[in-house]
């Protein structure tokens, strides 16, 4: 039976809107902002430095700066002094937050990795948003975000999302095979929501159906 559904987007396509949606109606746990405040407490560091490094790799001038940290003893202490917090290890945090989570049930996990680090999991729902270009510029302009900066975050984001999931999951973003079900939000939100949930049904009905005549 799921007891878990990740859902995984697209920049701009409304998911996590529909994960809180979806949320309610199945009187589930969202993990969003929660899992982010979840990982900034486990790394001992501000949640607006999470929000920075999750679900991207780390900037070139980051990377110089860890490489001249590490490059000597007296830059291995005052990394350890400065707390320096990476991509890798908010991944590290992430996984253990996802897993965390994932144990307890009945919750929609957004992004993070998560559809990749439950994937082996029977009782995960892993769901893949996406939508046309103009369709994600139309949601962040409403959001009070101006032409261009809409298609800027549009075009940029989920490049480092892309680039994210390449580097640290060796897959590539999106990778169709990993998903149960990838929905085009542009149908609206109350559809797409009423898809997972239809679909979460008929795919719990076919595996009791296949445990039943084992």
């Amino acid at each position: 039976m799921i007891r878990i559904i990740t859902i995984e987007r697209e920049f701009g396509c409304g998911g996590g809107e529909i994960a809180h949606q979806l949320a309610e109606r199945l009187g589930w746990k969202l993990w969003d902002q929660q899992l982010t405040e979840h990982i900034a407490k486990q790394a001992h560091c501000p949640m607006e430095v999470v929000m920075q490094r999750e679900e991207r790799t780390d900037p070139l001038y980051y990377r110089l700066f860890k490489s001249f940290l590490r490059g000597s003893y007296e830059g291995n202490l005052n990394a350890q002094k400065l707390g320096v917090i990476d991509s890798e290890s908010i991944l590290k945090h992430t996984q253990a937050a996802v897993l965390k989570v994932a144990s307890e049930g009945h919750c929609v996990i957004v992004g993070r990795g998560s559809q990749l680090f439950l994937k082996d999991r029977d009782d995960t729902l892993r769901v893949f948003l996406y939508a046309p270009r103009e369709e994600k510029v139309r949601r962040l302009r409403e959001r009070g975000k101006s032409q261009q900066e809409a298609e800027e975050l549009v075009d940029n984001v989920d490049r480092e999302r892309k680039e994210f999931i390449a580097k640290y999951f060796h897959v590539a973003w999106p990778n169709p095979c990993v998903y149960h079900l990838m929905i085009n939000t542009a149908s609206g939100d109350v559809t797409t929501v009423e898809a997972i949930t239809d679909f979460m049904k008929s795919f719990d009905l076919l595996h009791q159906e296949a445990l039943t005549s084992a």
